[in-house]
């Protein structure tokens, strides 16, 4: 009877607070063995379990040399796991950063400034980027261009060459002509402009992608995983044309397709805001009339 007192004594301290504080912990131990099982976590820390069996087992015979060096070791764990770890980590605070939740209204803000004339010049870039494409898909001309969208991606346009003009089918097609000297690279288009070519893109981790993918569909698909950029890539080897997005390559376009697709991940939800925004604004006139 004495314990279910003192457990119910301790259950009447329990505040909403307290309550809250242990499902913030639990929802975050759950995302760092969900974390810890998707990537090679798992083996890196089979090493820290062994080399932690080691520790103890040198401490309890008096191993002073071998104890002394994995407790320096273990004290400076936490630096150590977060350079082992890099890629994780960055790529976990990634996908927070472009989670769907935060994102929504994140770009509340952004949207505002999206204009007309913004709108137009997507197009545009859309409508050349597909036309060059399908005259490259003829042709069996390799070409690698990303749509910039949330992400700002001035880190990898510094690798490359700064343009800042408006695009067309001559602009895109010297760029990658097989004898230009940015043909190799990747083109950034931002708001509607070719911003930067002959980018250097990282390469996709994803160790099941079809071995029989080029480099540029394994640097399509990496800045996908990356970002949130769409990223158009014409195959040099067979002329198919294909978007990365979401570290997922989606294949076999048309220019009539690829236009309805480039339009669909750009533009329509600027376009159904617009429409919500317009129906809210009548609503509100009539109302008042």
């Amino acid at each position: 009877m004495d314990f279910f007192h003192y457990l119910l004594s301790i259950i009447k301290t329990i505040q909403i607070r307290d309550i809250i504080d242990i499902i913030a912990i639990a929802l975050i131990i759950f995302a760092l063995f969900k974390f810890i099982r998707e990537t090679r976590a798992v083996q890196l820390l089979k090493g820290f379990f062994v080399l932690l069996v080691i520790y103890i087992v040198s401490s309890v015979f008096g191993f002073v040399m071998l104890s002394s060096l994995l407790r320096a070791f273990f004290e400076a764990s936490v630096v150590i796991v977060a350079i082992i770890f890099q890629p994780e980590i960055r790529k976990a605070l990634e996908q927070m950063g472009r989670n769907d939740t935060w994102s929504k209204y994140i770009k509340i803000f952004s949207r505002h400034g999206k204009t007309d004339e913004w709108k137009k010049a997507v197009r545009k870039s859309i409508i050349d980027s597909a036309d060059t494409a399908a005259l490259f898909s003829h042709s069996k001309t390799g070409a690698l261009v990303v749509f910039e969208r949330e992400t700002m991606l001035s880190d990898i346009a510094s690798t490359g060459t700064i343009i800042e003009a408006e695009t067309s089918v001559a602009l895109l097609g010297n760029i990658f002509f097989n004898k230009a000297p940015l043909h190799d690279g990747a083109s950034i288009i931002r708001d509607g402009k070719l911003f930067a070519a002959g980018c250097i893109l990282p390469l996709t981790d994803n160790k099941n992608v079809d071995i029989n993918l080029g480099t540029r569909h394994r640097a399509a698909l990496g800045i996908s995983e990356q970002s949130d950029a769409v990223v158009l890539v014409v195959s040099e080897e067979t002329g198919t044309i294909s978007l990365a997005i979401d570290g997922i390559l989606l294949r076999d376009f048309s220019r009539d397709s690829l236009v309805a697709k480039l339009e669909e991940l750009l533009l329509d939800e600027y376009e159904d805001e617009d429409l919500n925004s317009k129906r809210s604004h009548t609503k509100k006139g009539r109302s008042k009339s």
